[in-house]
């Protein structure tokens, strides 16, 4: 892999909040990812799929907090994202899921919970294109960076040597660089910049860490 990409996350509850977010970034940001919640896989409830957008220049991965993702795959198709991130825990046919996905020329990402070991996802992983190492609370603002899931990581790339491992949950100016040195390919980050005084300067930050 290339460098670490710091991918901005938008976690909104209501649309004004998800454009308010979505325009927060804009100016500096290239690539997003979008936390979606169902209110049944995830306790709360975001924007619907149809409600979902971006601006042109940002390369968008959704984050499918779902219990049912097949459900929404003709809507993911039409909105054409960069990747798709389901939960291995999600009641799918994750190899049928990814399969499509891929025929429409959009990747597949399977997220593990944190008491979801790699061991359990180990077929699952070979139909995919990213890994998410889930390391905070399901459709909530926050987190904290669990170092103990930080094996994950080795163990993912023993399978699929070439695959992008991604980390959700608690990344900061502080941590960052361990999650890089750990083998993380992509920093999905937050409170430390949505919540900043300065976002672009807290997204320059952790660029800088690279």
């Amino acid at each position: 892999m290339g460098m670490p990409i710091i991918c901005p996350t938008v976690t909104a509850f209501d649309t004004h909040e998800y454009r308010m977010q979505m325009e927060r970034l804009e100016p500096f940001a290239t690539r997003v990812h979008i936390d979606l919640m169902d209110g049944k896989f995830a306790p709360t409830t975001s924007p619907g799929l149809e409600q979902v957008w971006w601006p042109e220049k940002f390369t968008a991965d959704i984050h499918l907090m779902y219990q049912d993702p097949m459900a929404e795959i003709d809507q993911l198709i039409y909105l054409k994202p960069n990747l798709v991130i389901i939960h291995q825990e999600a009641a799918v046919n994750h190899r049928e899921f990814a399969d499509k996905l891929r025929s429409h020329g959009i990747k597949a990402g399977l997220a593990l919970l944190p008491t979801t070991l790699v061991e359990q996802a180990r077929e699952t992983i070979l139909s995919f294109d990213h890994v998410l190492i889930f390391s905070g609370d399901l459709g909530k603002h926050g987190g904290v960076t669990d170092v103990s899931l930080l094996p994950k990581i080795l163990q993912i790339k023993q399978y699929q040597p070439n695959i992008e491992v991604g980390w959700d949950g608690g990344v900061n100016d502080q941590n960052a660089a361990t999650l890089i040195d750990s083998g993380v390919d992509v920093l999905n980050v937050g409170g430390f910049i949505q919540k900043a005084d300065d976002p672009a300067a807290a997204y320059a930050k952790l660029k800088a860490i690279n």
